[in-house]
C-alpha cells in the first residue's frame, strides 16, 4: 500500500464544528474545495499545528506528528511543513536571495536543495532584486521556493493565487504544475477557484461547513453525483485525453480520450500531446437520435447512469456513461420527463463547448 497522509482533526469554530477524519494519498496535490467559510484554512493551521484542536490525529507515512490519545503533539517549528500564504510574505528589507536564504537556515537544509528550486520555479535571474521590484506573480514563485527550500515532507498552499489578477494566475500556474509533476512532495492546496482544481490537482477534498461532503480523485469527484448539490455551475467532467488530429485548415484540433473523441479549438497543440479537458453540464444536451443539421461539433453515445435532483427543481444532473469515460448534464426535469429518459437507456450526448485547462 502506498504511503497515506492521515488527517483528522476536530475545531469548534463559532458557525460550525470542523469535523475532518480522512486518508489522503502521500503525493501530488490534493485540493481542498468549498465555499468561503467551509474550514478549508482551518485545516492547514491544525496541519501545521497553528490551532489548537479539540482532538486530532495528523500523519505523515508513519511518522505522528499528533496524536492526542497518545499525547503527542509536535509543535509548529518541529513539523516538516512549508507552509506558503495568498500573500508572498516575504521580507521587505531583504532582496531574493536573502529570502531564500533564510527558508534555508530554518531547516539547516543543503544548498543543492534551495539550488533545485531556483531552477524549478525559474527565479534565477531575480535572485538580487529588492521584494519591492517583484510582481505578484514573482512574490509567490519566491514565496514557494523558499517554502521548498525548508525541505518540507508536505507543502501547505493557502489560496496562493487569490491575491493575483488573471493574467498574473496564468502566469503562475506552470510553474505549479511543473512543481507538481518533477516533485515527489504531497502537497495541500487549499482554492475556491474551481479552474485551479481542474488543471492542478489530483485529488480533490470537497468540505462544506467543516464536514467531508466527497473525497476521491478529481475526475470522480468534479462528476461525482454527490457533488453535484454543492459545485453548482462548476459541476461537469474532467477528462485526460491526447491530440490525435490536427486540422490546420479549420485551426482544430481532435482529441481521444478513454470513450471517444471530441474537436476543440487549437491554440498551439502538438499531435501526441497529453491534454486536461473540461467539460461542464451546462454545455452538455442529451438528444435519443445522433446529431443532424447542428452547429454543434461533438456528438457522443452514451448511457444514463443516474439522475440527481439540482437545487432549482426546474433542473436534473444527468450522469452519462460514454465507454470508459464519464460527461454530466444538466437540463430540465421537463424535458427529462419528454424523452422518457431513463438508467441504463442509451443516447446521445452533444458537447457544445470544451475548455481546455492542461
Amino acid at each position: 500500500m502506498s504511503a497515506q497522509f492521515h488527517l483528522c482533526v476536530q475545531l469548534p469554530r463559532a458557525d460550525f464544528s470542523l469535523d475532518v477524519d480522512v486518508r489522503l494519498p502521500a503525493h501530488g496535490i490534493t485540493a481542498v474545495y468549498g465555499v468561503s467559510g467551509s474550514g478549508k484554512t482551518s485545516v492547514l493551521r491544525a496541519v501545521a499545528g497553528l490551532e489548537p484542536l479539540a482532538r486530532g490525529r495528523i500523519a505523515l507515512a508513519g511518522q505522528v506528528w499528533q496524536d492526542d490519545a497518545q499525547g503527542i503533539c509536535w509543535p509548529t517549528h518541529q513539523r516538516p511543513v512549508g507552509y506558503v500564504f495568498q500573500e508572498a510574505s516575504l521580507f521587505e528589507h531583504l532582496d531574493v536571495q536573502g529570502n531564500l536564504n533564510f527558508g534555508l537556515s530554518r531547516s539547516a537544509g543543503e544548498q543543492r536543495t534551495l539550488n533545485v528550486a531556483i531552477e524549478l520555479l525559474g527565479i534565477g535571474a531575480l535572485l538580487k532584486r529588492r521584494v519591492q521590484q517583484l510582481s505578484g506573480g514573482e512574490r509567490q514563485r519566491v514565496a514557494i521556493a523558499r517554502a521548498l527550500a525548508t525541505q518540507p515532507a508536505l507543502l501547505l498552499l493557502d489560496e496562493p493565487l487569490a491575491a493575483l489578477d488573471a493574467a498574473r494566475r496564468q502566469d503562475i500556474l506552470p510553474w505549479l504544475e511543473k512543481m507538481r509533476d518533477e516533485l515527489q512532495l504531497p502537497m495541500l492546496y487549499v482554492t475556491h477557484a474551481m479552474d485551479e482544481v481542474a488543471r492542478l490537482a489530483d485529488t480533490v477534498l470537497l468540505l462544506h461547513q467543516g464536514r467531508v461532503q466527497a473525497l476521491g480523485p478529481v475526475s470522480a469527484v468534479l462528476a461525482g453525483s454527490d457533488s453535484a448539490l454543492l459545485l453548482g455551475e462548476e459541476v461537469g467532467a474532467l477528462l485526460e485525453a491526447h491530440v490525435q488530429v490536427l486540422d490546420a485548415a479549420w485551426h482544430l484540433a481532435q482529441v481521444g480520450f478513454a470513450g471517444g473523441a471530441m474537436w476543440l479549438r487549437d491554440s498551439g497543440l502538438a499531435l501526441g500531446q497529453r491534454v486536461r479537458l473540461r467539460v461542464l453540464a451546462r454545455d452538455v444536451s442529451i438528444n435519443l437520435h445522433p446529431g443532424s443539421g447542428t452547429s454543434i461539433q461533438n456528438h457522443l453515445p452514451c448511457v444514463v447512469e443516474s439522475f440527481t435532483p439540482d437545487p432549482h427543481p426546474s433542473q436534473v444532473v444527468v450522469r452519462l456513461a460514454c465507454g470508459a469515460s464519464v460527461l454530466v448534464a444538466r437540463v430540465t426535469a421537463r424535458a427529462v420527463h419528454e424523452l422518457g429518459l431513463s438508467v441504463g437507456q442509451a443516447v446521445w450526448a452533444q458537447v457544445k463547448s470544451v475548455a481546455l485547462v492542461k
